[in-house]
């Protein structure tokens, strides 16, 4: 079985609202992306750009299934790290992993990986998760371990409408009160309207300050919005 290490003390910081129950995580997600997350998830890999022989970093990584497609599609020659604060989602995954896939217990502001080594790095569905001071540390930590020319994938749930936009709002809704009762309460104007909370874009201004160029938009399958960015060669 793959092993799986303590990469930070993750108590030190604010860790944010972290997620215990990986088979339930699991199953929610498939229900809600309708058996499709696993496509979901080859989706964010190939948009994130990697390569055969590519190193890939995937923070909040939950029960591992972005990080071992991202394993999957780096190929024999490359290796996909999961990182996330909840010890049994790591656990779950380690369990599941890929042959050339591993997994940290470890808060994603707290990275203790060597400057430039990996090409790609991942966060999906997890920012809104960090406490909301940590976040900037989060991702300027993702630019240190990025190689020049690396590239970042952010993504979320994003506004729709009909009754996906519905469900979306739902859980945002349910994330604001997650981390609130975590005591990690979401900035301001989340609290008015949880859609802000999972907005990917609130990040744009954020990634430029720290270095990254190419800070780009788009829409996803099923109500998803992805940010990208390059780390500059």
């Amino acid at each position: 079985m793959t092993q799986h290490k303590q990469v930070s003390d993750i108590e030190s910081r604010p860790v944010g609202a972290l997620i215990t129950w990986p088979r339930r995580y699991q199953l929610l997600t498939d229900v809600y992306f309708l058996g499709r997350a696993g496509s979901l998830a080859r989706y964010f890999a190939t948009t994130s750009g990697i390569r055969p022989g590519d190193h890939a970093l995937d923070l909040g990584c939950g029960p591992g299934r972005l990080a071992n497609e991202l394993a999957r599609q780096a190929g024999p020659d490359g290796r996909a790290v999961g990182v996330d604060p909840s010890p049994q989602m790591i656990a779950y995954a380690t369990a599941h992993a890929a042959p050339n896939c591993s997994f940290d217990l470890g808060a994603a502001q707290s990275l203790p990986y060597p400057d430039a080594s990996f090409d790609v790095a991942t966060s999906t569905f997890a920012m809104h998760h960090i406490a909301e001071s940590e976040r900037k540390t989060a991702l300027a930590g993702v630019f240190r371990v990025l190689r020049p020319g690396g590239r970042l994938l952010l993504a979320d749930t994003h506004p729709t409408s009909g009754l996906r936009g519905l469900a979306v709002r739902a859980m945002a809704q349910l994330a604001a009160h997650r981390a609130g009762g975590q005591g990690h309460s979401h900035d301001g104007d989340a609290a008015g309207d949880p859609l802000s909370a999972v907005d990917i874009r609130r990040y744009r201004d954020v990634l430029t300050d720290i270095g990254f160029t190419a800070v780009e938009f788009r829409t996803g399958p099923f109500a998803t919005g992805i940010l990208t960015a390059v780390k500059p060669g």
